[in-house]
């Protein structure tokens, strides 16, 4: 009994030895990354050494897998390398290593247990997307893909999203742990307006039935970058535009002043309205202090109108110049005519002349000319005339000398019998005089009377 026991006991030890199949397997390379819900298979490369007799092993697993070759033929102390593929099942679902447990078995049904490291990854994780750290003067921005996995993607889609620029979808191959770079152009007028720190690229990738997006990130560098311009333009209406413009990507302070005199601010608007305003002496400084975000800026007009002033100064010139025309000369003759009822119903005007001598006259002749169809009543106010030539139609005054500041006064009336209607002229009268020997001349105004149909009351009152 003892000896059955021991003999037992030997034979459950030696049994493996005995049935262990007897062939040497070994990983030489290998694509060992499955895609999550791609279906894709692993591929494997081994090397196979049969140490045994001539025999035909069969290659099978327990879990279902499809795997190809499903077996081998080896002769005595051969080696041969093959591809083993492994297909997973529909319902797989692993992520992360998956270890794989296969078994090679013989003829004589001796089998040995062989195990393969599967990774099994999500499309997303398969890359690794960056850029260049971005440069605010920069024009472009370098971005690559690297396929991190050992897997070659064939017709893989990719699309590249961010703040700075958007691409189009671009279709290419992508072999394993490859990369491949892209130049883009930035959208200069976005990049303006953002600040500098850390901004999110989106990356859309589409592989066969999958599609995945991976976010990643652009380092916006930091710059202190702004601009600023002057510019002055026009005479009468001077205008002075500042633009301070933040080109940078952070908050920059802008700062503008402009200087006035005490004269010029009178006649000067501003757009915006300062933050403050200083004077000394007879200046006036005018400040703008504002904070300014990327692509901000700050434009200050200023303008002069210096119209109404030159309109001040040229009426006064036009005073002046009146003035010393008006003093200047040596006799002011001012004629005045006024509307006066006759008795008789006749039309009939009063014609006034003013003289007056602003230097000391001799010899001074006074002629007044009469329009057509007016008659001169035969009595004058004030001074008598010289002489009345009705036919020449002109009357003559007289004056042996004036003083200097001495004024005189000169009328007569007209009248006719004939209506006037309208507008009705009377030519300007005429001073001859001496004065230190030189024989001068001068003339009036020339005076204007109106005439308006007359009512009937008018009429009767007029009888």
């Amino acid at each position: 009994m003892k000896k059955a026991l021991i003999l037992l006991i030997i034979a459950l030890f030696l049994l493996p030895s005995i049935l262990a199949i007897n062939v040497t397997i070994t990983k030489i390379s290998a694509n060992e990354t499955m895609i999550r819900g791609l279906g894709n298979p692993a591929t494997f490369k081994l090397e196979l050494k049969n140490d045994g007799d001539t025999d035909t092993f069969r290659i099978f697993n327990l879990i279902g897998f499809q795997m190809s070759p499903e077996s081998v033929s080896l002769a005595s102390g051969q080696t041969k390398q093959i591809g083993m593929t492994i297909y997973p099942r529909t319902d797989f679902d692993y992520k992360q290593y998956f270890t794989f447990i296969y078994f090679i078995r013989s003829m004589d049904d001796s089998e040995s247990e062989q195990k393969l490291l599967i990774k099994v990854v999500d499309l997303e994780d398969a890359f690794e997307i960056g850029t260049d750290e971005l440069d605010p003067e920069s024009d472009s921005v370098n971005v690559y893909i690297h396929n991190k996995e050992n897997f070659n993607f064939e017709d893989l889609t990719v699309k590249f999203t961010s703040r700075f620029f958007e691409s189009e979808e671009e279709t290419f191959s992508l072999g394993a742990n490859k990369r491949k770079d892209f130049t883009f152009k930035l959208d200069k007028e976005k990049v303006k307006e953002l600040s500098a720190g850390f901004y999110t690229l989106n990356t859309q990738v589409a592989y066969e039935n999958l599609s995945a997006g991976i976010d990643s990130k652009i380092s916006f560098k930091e710059k202190n970058l702004s601009t600023t311009t002057n510019k002055k333009f026009g005479f009468i209406i001077n205008t002075e535009e500042i633009k301070i413009s933040n080109d940078g990507n952070t908050i920059q302070s802008a700062d503008g002043t402009i200087k006035k005199n005490i004269i010029s601010r009178l006649f000067t608007t501003l757009s915006p309205s300062p933050d403050s305003v200083d004077r000394k002496g007879f200046s006036v400084y005018y400040t703008w202090e504002r904070q300014l975000n990327p692509g901000e800026s700050l434009n200050i007009i200023v303008k002069t109108n210096w119209i109404l002033p030159i309109l001040i100064i040229v009426l006064i010139i036009v005073i002046i110049v009146f003035v010393k025309i008006f003093t200047r000369r040596d006799i002011t003759l001012r004629k005045k005519v006024h509307f006066i009822h006759a008795k008789g119903g006749e039309f009939a005007l009063k014609v006034s002349v003013y003289i007056q001598a602003n230097k000391y006259l001799e010899r001074i002749s006074i002629i007044d000319r009469l329009p057509p169809l007016v008659r001169v009543y035969e009595r004058f106010g004030g001074e008598q005339p010289k002489r009345i030539d009705e036919k020449n139609r002109r009357i003559d005054w007289s004056f042996e000398k004036l003083e200097q500041g001495e004024v005189r006064m000169i009328s007569y009336v007209i009248y006719s019998k004939v209506g006037i209607m309208g507008k009705f002229a009377l030519p300007p009268a005429t001073a001859i005089y001496e004065k230190e020997g030189v024989i001068k001349e001068s003339t009036s105004n020339r005076a204007f009377f109106v005439s308006e149909p007359r009512s009937n009351k008018d009429l009767e009152r007029d009888e």
